[in-house]
């Protein structure tokens, strides 16, 4: 028979364990949490351009429009790989 000491030491080890692995998984949040935050941030940036070249065709004469469209096609392609990865990454 199981004496009492014996039974609380193992359940001391086993309350110690899920203590240390709550640890991690804390951890591993808070980075993941940074990570994510500082993506959403560059994707905020990135959104921020592409919406401002969204304003400068707009704005542009019809002559002009065309002169521009090569650097809206550029930062909005850079916006939509950027959040394409970011929606990968979320996924996981």
């Amino acid at each position: 028979m199981e004496k009492k000491d014996a039974y609380v030491a193992k359940l001391k080890t086993k309350i110690d364990k899920w203590s240390a692995d709550i640890d991690k998984l804390e951890a591993k949040a808070k980075k993941t949490k940074d990570e994510y935050d500082a993506q959403i941030k560059t994707l905020r940036e990135r959104y921020d351009a592409a919406r401002t070249k969204l304003a400068e065709i707009q704005d542009a004469s019809e002559s002009s429009w065309k002169d521009l469209k090569e650097g809206v096609e550029g930062a909005w392609n850079i916006f939509k790989k950027s959040l394409d990865k970011a929606k990968a990454r979320f996924k996981k």
